[in-house]
């Protein structure tokens, strides 16, 4: 078997057992996350418009979409309609809702067309009162990279300390 023909796309190429060994020891195998680091997806890729900086919001494909925590169970989704719905249009809303009971599960994604009506509702909601609980509203969707925001640090506060080690 001195000659070893491969056919590719209607060419033919006619290789030597010697120039096979050699382009297969000089090919890299791509398997799972080392995929990221080769020039496959070292692209020129379209951006989303929106803020730039890491940690910033990101928007999706339909909107800018915030989370809302800590909403209390009885609340309906026309009264959380009402309450975002001064800041501008509200494009979707979606409230989950436990099966069994049929109340909310205490969280909502909303969405808005334009980023200064979710830029509002999130700076203005968050820590506000809503039927005897304190919301605690912000972006569904970050870019990438650490946010040197004050109000991140004050939530880390809240959550209990690590065990320390002795």
């Amino acid at each position: 078997m001195d000659d070893i023909v491969i056919t590719r796309d209607r060419d033919d190429v006619e290789m030597e057992d010697d120039e096979i060994d050699r382009l297969k020891k000089s090919a890299s195998k791509r398997k799972g996350r080392g995929l990221a680091r080769s020039e496959v997806l070292r692209g020129d890729f379209d951006e989303i418009e929106g803020d730039t900086r890491p940690g910033g919001p990101q928007k999706s494909i339909e909107g800018w979409i915030i989370f809302v925590t800590n909403v209390h169970i009885e609340a309906t989704e026309n009264d959380i309609f009402d309450k975002f719905s001064e800041f501008g249009d509200i494009k979707n809303l979606h409230a989950n809702l436990d099966r069994r009971t049929g109340y909310l599960k205490g969280y909502v994604c909303i969405e808005y067309e334009q980023y200064n009506e979710a830029r509002a509702a999130v700076e203005q909601m968050n820590d506000e009162d809503f039927l005897g609980q304190e919301l605690k509203v912000d972006w569904a969707f970050v870019r990438p990279g650490k946010k040197s925001s004050a109000k991140r640090k004050e939530r880390r506060r809240g959550r209990s300390p690590s065990p320390e080690t002795e």
